[in-house]
């Protein structure tokens, strides 16, 4: 019983690393779509949003069907609540990454108009948290998963300050206002994904340290958060040279 319950859990972190990975994909690809005004690539990731789709449902029956039939505590009921917390916010991304490559081609004819904004650097910010979230729960790193949860402030200084960009070219340009209106939703596609990439790396936190995020924007929670994560590495180590 015991090894078949190791199993499963085992099966359930295998499928959420494959799903974590998938939609890394996809928001790669969904940027570099939009980035290189690549249609072609933004076709591909509106197509593989089904194999998010029916990854996210397996994942989510198989977590019910682990409470049905086993008594997890402790460890592994986190890793369970965990898991259906991260498979929820790794399928949102998914929907988020086909919600910026459907607008590929609805503002290609504003091109020369969104080539002189630095979308790039959001997306490269984004993409970064998204990535590293992911890594953070395949190497139980409380440490990158906090990391990450800063990073999501400039991602919000990155969303304001273009979105200021694309309001005052919209001023000046009319013929730029329908797509620059699209722009901005898909910004906030961008920063709701950074969202979702700070959600995610509370669980790891969650998961690996039985430590509750209450209020992300208290800082003196971050505060206290960032000296018991560097207290016990500390303290890991310090076993690490005693047993050496």
């Amino acid at each position: 019983m015991i090894k078949a319950f190791e199993v499963e859990l085992d099966k359930l972190r295998t499928r959420i690393i494959k799903m974590g990975s998938l939609v890394d994909e996809q928001v790669e690809y969904a940027f570099r779509a939009l980035n290189e005004w690549n249609v072609a690539m933004a076709h591909l990731v509106m197509e593989r949003d089904s194999k998010v789709d029916k990854l996210d449902f397996k994942i989510e029956k198989q977590c019910q069907r682990i409470f049905a039939l086993q008594q997890p505590v402790a460890r592994d009921l986190r890793l369970i609540m965990a898991a259906l917390q991260i498979n929820s916010d790794l399928e949102r991304m998914g929907d988020l990454a086909f919600n910026v490559a459907r607008s590929v081609e609805p503002l290609l004819p504003a091109r020369k108009f969104i080539e002189r904004l630095e979308l790039t650097q959001i997306t490269d910010a984004v993409h970064t948290m998204v990535r590293h979230t992911i890594d953070s729960f395949i190497n139980n790193d409380p440490e990158m998963a906090f990391t990450i949860m800063r990073s999501d402030i400039r991602v919000d200084q990155y969303e304001q300050r273009i979105g200021r960009q694309i309001v005052d070219m919209m001023k000046q340009e009319p013929e730029f206002i329908e797509a620059g209106a699209l722009l901005i939703v898909q910004l906030r596609n961008m920063e709701r994904l950074a969202d979702h990439a700070t959600n995610i790396a509370e669980d790891v936190i969650f998961f690996t340290e039985a430590k509750i995020i209450r209020n992300r924007f208290d800082q003196d929670e971050y505060k206290d958060l960032q000296r018991d994560l560097y207290t016990e590495m500390e303290t890991d180590t310090d076993e690490e040279r005693d047993d050496s």
